[in-house]
């Protein structure tokens, strides 16, 4: 599987990690940075990983950031991306079952390298539920599609 995966300046160390495990599993992996721990913005990161899912490029995306709240907010401001934040390997899996999340983040500060790596694991070996799970996905990237729906009940 094609994975992107970037950071901020407090999730370096865990990105490279996390980028020799997917290696190691058998992944292609695009490291889209930084590449030090010197100050970088997180929302160039999640907008940068975010277009290269978008676009194809990759099938997949780890986002990390201190406490990846805010990579994950810069990521999901594009609607063809679902990330979800997740911390143990249970919301990875439900994530990719119940929203087709193409996407995950989690906070280096807050996750250890083995849950990560657990995280990672659930999230690249679960499929999508699809079932009555498909319209509401459909209604993330297409808001239009809730807003005739609300319409349609009133």
């Amino acid at each position: 599987m094609r994975i992107a995966i970037a950071s901020d300046h407090a999730a370096v160390d865990l990105k490279a990690e996390l980028r020799e495990y997917l290696i190691v599993l058998g992944h292609e992996v695009a490291d889209l940075g930084p590449e030090t721990a010197d100050r970088v913005d997180y929302p160039d990161y999640g907008y940068k990983l975010a277009s290269v899912v978008a676009d194809g490029t990759v099938e997949r995306a780890v986002a990390l950031c201190g406490s990846g709240i805010g990579i994950s907010i810069a990521v999901n401001r594009h609607p063809a991306l679902r990330c979800a934040l997740v911390s143990e390997p249970l919301s990875a899996a439900l994530a990719r079952e119940h929203n087709d999340a193409n996407a995950i983040a989690m906070g280096a500060r807050l996750t250890g390298i083995d849950m990560a790596k657990a995280c990672l694991d659930a999230f690249l070996s679960t499929e999508f539920g699809g079932g009555r799970h498909a319209g509401r996905v459909d209604k993330l990237s297409h808001p239009q599609i809730a807003e005739l729906t609300q319409e349609s009940a009133a």
